[in-house]
């Protein structure tokens, strides 16, 4: 099986983000989360392993991890929280003898969701300048088997992209949800986000109160305050811009205290859902998505252009400009890097 990739292909389809640092002067990390159909848990498992080296190491029937990759530790797990855990318990057994009825009823909870519920490849956080070796991964994949999103109605797959903050402070972290509201209708229409996905709750927008809230001109929060009015109006996971996991790392026990929820795991990026996982398309690839967040950077880090979209978006949202401007996405385009286009 060739994955080898064009050799000009990291100089002419990988671009770099305006802010390549992270606060600790490292370049900043990038987490992908692939989910897909059409491959055993063993067997894409096998495929890291066989495209970027390191060892297969089985966790338990429905996770596996591939340590000492070129990248770093992969992990391989059947996105199914309870099998997972039955499937941790079951391992964890040494002496009691096997209960059949919950074998068999495991059995066949696993039948089923494996005809639902896709497998997910969860990468390490890999700096910026290497995250294009992930393209050889997606074709050796592709060519495995691997189904993505468009593959049948009903795989609402997802790519997830975890990008690491240039820092950490209110007003890095505001110009970039600033930014990312303000494009989201355009990185909607752009990404053609599959019906099976957007009938999902996973990648709910924000609602139009709390995009009106951090849109106001007044609006320039400390952190606490900038997570409190997160909280507020948003209590879940389940938003196309997942802030969560930011949030978390920032100040856990405050996310804790309002939310219960052992799936949020705390990391110093954003949780960028919206993508569909076109896996099984030859034309498709990480660099597409890529290049569309790239515009959210490119938005967040030129203030100037930020603001005044901000101000014309806040407007159309409450209809003051709404008639001059029927196509939202026509006036993001605007504000769009056209290399990335």
């Amino acid at each position: 099986m060739d994955n080898t990739l064009p050799a000009n292909y990291r100089k002419s389809l990988w671009p770099a983000p305006v802010e390549r640092l992270n606060p600790s002067g490292e370049i900043r990390r990038l987490g992908v989360e692939l989910e897909f159909s059409g491959m055993s848990i063993t067997a894409i498992a096998d495929t890291i392993a066989d495209t970027l080296g390191g060892t297969v190491e089985r966790i338990s029937d429905y996770e596996y991890k591939v340590a000492g990759t070129s990248l770093g530790e992969f992990v391989v797990e059947l996105d199914f929280s309870y099998l997972k855990r039955l499937g941790r318990e079951k391992n964890a057994e040494t002496t009691a003898a096997a209960d059949d009825v919950s074998e068999l009823a495991e059995s066949a909870l696993a039948l089923i969701a494996r005809q639902v519920v896709p497998n997910e490849v969860v990468s390490p956080p890999i700096p910026f300048d290497e995250a294009w070796q992930i393209e050889s991964l997606i074709k050796a994949l592709r060519d495995g088997g691997a189904k993505g999103t468009t593959s049948t109605l009903t795989n609402a797959f997802g790519m997830h992209l975890n990008p690491e903050l240039p820092d950490l402070s209110a007003t890095t972290i505001l110009a970039y949800m600033r930014a990312y509201v303000c494009l989201f209708d355009w990185l909607k229409a752009r990404g053609h986000i599959d019906i099976a996905r957007r009938v999902t709750p996973h990648i709910e927008h924000f609602g139009k109160d709390y995009i009106l809230h951090i849109l106001a001109k007044d609006y320039a929060p400390d952190v606490a305050t900038l997570i409190d009015d997160y909280l507020h109006f948003n209590p879940t996971r389940n938003r196309s811009l997942d802030m969560l996991p930011l949030f978390s790392h920032l100040d856990p026990e405050r996310v804790h205290n309002a939310i219960d929820d052992a799936l949020v795991k705390s990391r110093p990026t954003f949780h960028y859902r919206l993508p569909n996982c076109q896996i099984d398309e030859p034309e498709w690839g990480l660099v597409n998505a890529w290049k569309d967040w790239l515009q959210v950077e490119c938005l967040a880090a030129d203030s100037e252009s930020l603001d005044e979209l901000r101000q014309t978006y806040h407007a159309f949202l409450t209809n003051s400009v709404s008639n001059l401007f029927s196509d939202w996405t026509a006036v993001c385009r605007k504000y769009l890097i056209p290399e990335l286009l």
